[in-house]
């Protein structure tokens, strides 16, 4: 082995980094957010975590991004830390995968079918394919994300082929075998596979190249089991990193991680060794050298054997973790949104659909409450209405500044489109936030006065009321569950709210004109009044938001100009009902 050589093992190692780089960062995509919305049902049943866990791991193809993800949850405070115990366990053995088809490497046949499996036959075809579909696929859709996985899947074979190649001379080289010496104590072997996959942070890497000198026929299971039980150790340098500035349950999640690797390298070693010194193995001794397919059954068993011993102490690897990170006096809060969640855009995007329909649910009944003050006032739920004010200004806050930093982030079609939904509704749901408490001001006026409104004007703020309410409804269920054909119902009903609240404003003037009631209370009554119509119009712009995320092609101005305009015969009809059912008080 030359210095050429050298560099063709570093070249595979990087190609096969790059490689696993591409192809898990693009089925990530194609998994969109059905991710998040997998692991939000997790429920006690252990084996149902593990197989989560496996799943998504397997269809990432990364067991440090899930790690890594598992933190952020857990510092946001949307998994419990207990439920992340499984899903680790289950994401361990769901990494294996990629062990097994690198082992295709180690066929040799003259048979056609079974040479077509070897990756130097098979990796052309599927970057061809891939380039194609990448090529023919001119915006950011479905097709180009699976072209994007095949050409990284082909790259990383080829980075594999690379490394096979350049240590093929290996085993003639005295200056290799010498070092195999170093590989033949369990604990050095132990520790270079540990080191040597902290620095790449990449265990399917470290298998790769000990798989690769596997087909050099020099390297024995004595050697090969330590420094795979190394590598798995060693992937933990992800998770660790990534719990830097985290709360302590999100620090645990790594140290749980890396206790799973470290008792089940341990104990599995002991067993091993223990037991060979008893029975003396064959496939134990010096002369019986490990094959690609012995490599990704050892990095299989070790991550079944783990799971198996240590499922039934969940509960003990808890709190484990919590004597290594203790709990401080002062209570920690969790991060509205973890930045290490943008590792995965689509489960990013689902997160902060979650968040915002929080943010929603607060803006909504905030203004529900300060309502009710306006017919009974309370100062305990007058403050109540300034504290969740200011909750929904800090969510407004998270949000924008976490959806603008995710858009700088390589987006499919839908993630824009869904991202750009959120930009335009949470200032809306904020500003929303806002006349809740404007309105409140206008409950403790009055209060503070002692004025209240007369009985006309008291029946028409209740007729205003009802319908404000039930536009909120409709807007709040419509974007809880995307819901674009629900969404179209806002807007009739807010032209009917315009209405009631230019009559009512009519109204009071005829009043204030035959002395039925005062200056005082009619400014009071048209700042109620504005903020009603204020509310309705943020109804309307989220309507319109949700509607224009379902078609890329939708004009805004062109749509509310039609409906408008009587063009539109479902507008007509709901506008026609709305206005039958809200109905201001005959003047008497």
């Amino acid at each position: 082995m030359d210095i050429f050589d050298v560099f063709m093992l570093l070249g595979g190692l990087a190609f096969f980094l790059f490689g696993m780089n591409v192809m898990s960062g693009s089925l990530e995509k194609l998994a969109g957010g059905r991710l998040e919305h997998t692991l939000r049902k997790l429920t006690s049943n252990p084996l149902k975590s593990i197989l989560l866990g496996a799943g998504i791991t397997i269809a990432i193809q990364s067991s440090s991004a899930m790690t890594v993800m598992l933190v952020g949850f857990v510092n946001s405070g949307i998994l419990e830390l207990s439920q992340t115990v499984s899903v680790m366990m289950g994401s361990n053995i769901g990494t294996t995968l990629t062990a097994w088809l690198l082992s295709l490497t180690g066929i040799t046949s003259d048979n056609f079918f079974l040479k077509l499996l070897q990756p130097e036959s098979f990796s052309p075809l599927v970057a061809v394919i891939g380039v194609v579909l990448i090529m023919i696929s001119k915006k950011k859709t479905r097709r180009k994300d699976i072209g994007t996985v095949l050409v990284g899947f082909a790259i990383l074979m080829y980075g594999m082929t690379f490394m096979s190649s350049s240590v093929a001379g290996l085993k003639e080289s005295e200056a290799f075998q010498g070092l195999l010496v170093a590989f033949a104590n369990p604990l050095i072997a132990l520790l270079i596979g540990t080191v040597f996959t902290g620095i790449i942070q990449s265990s399917a890497a470290t298998v790769g190249i000990i798989l690769a000198l596997s087909l050099t026929g020099s390297i024995s299971y004595t050697m090969a089991i330590p420094l795979i039980l190394g590598a798995n150790i060693g992937t933990c340098a992800t998770a660790l990193l990534s719990c830097i500035g985290v709360n302590k349950d999100g620090k645990r999640v790594a140290v749980i991680h890396i206790t799973i690797k470290i008792i089940g390298a341990a104990v599995c070693m002991a067993i091993l060794y223990g037991l060979d010194a008893i029975f003396r193995f064959p496939f134990m001794q010096a002369d019986s050298m490990i094959d690609p397919v012995g490599v990704a059954v050892v990095h299989t068993a070790f991550n079944v054997i783990s799971t198996l011993m240590l499922l039934p102490f969940t509960k003990q690897l808890v709190g484990l973790s919590r004597v290594i990170v203790r709990d401080k006096k002062t209570q920690e809060s969790y991060e509205i949104l973890d930045e290490r969640l943008m590792r995965s855009p689509s489960i990013a995007i689902a997160e902060c659909r979650n968040v915002t329909r929080k943010m929603a649910d607060l803006a909504y009944h905030n203004l529900l409450t300060s309502i009710g003050l306006i017919y009974e006032y309370d100062p305990r739920v007058s403050d109540e209405v300034t504290d969740t004010e200011e909750k929904i200004d800090t969510y407004e806050d998270k949000l924008g500044t976490f959806l603008v930093k995710l858009s700088r982030r390589e987006l499919s079609d839908a993630e824009s489109n869904t991202l750009s939904e959120l930009l335009h509704t949470i200032s809306d749901f904020e500003r929303i936030g806002d006349h809740a408490v404007n309105i409140q001001r206008v409950a403790l006026e009055m209060y503070e006065k002692k004025v209240s409104f007369s009985a006309p004007a008291k029946a028409d703020v209740e007729v205003v009321v009802a319908a404000v309410e039930e536009i909120l409804s409709i807007t709040m269920k419509s974007f809880d569950n995307d819901d674009s054909v629900l969404a179209t119902k806002v807007e009739p009903l807010e032209q009917v709210i315009d209405g009631l609240i230019s009559d009512s404003k009519d109204r009071h003037i005829v009043r204030l004109t035959n002395g039925n009631c005062t200056i005082e209370l009619g400014f009071i009554l048209s700042d109620l009044l504005t903020n009603f119509s204020r509310v309705s119009d943020h109804c309307s712009n989220i309507a319109v938001a949700i509607i224009q995320t379902r078609d890329s092609s939708f004009d805004t101005h062109g749509y509310l100009n039609e409906i408008k305009s009587g063009k539109e015969p479902e507008f007509v009809e709901e506008f026609a009902a709305f206005k039958e059912k809200y109905r201001l008080p005959e003047v008497k």
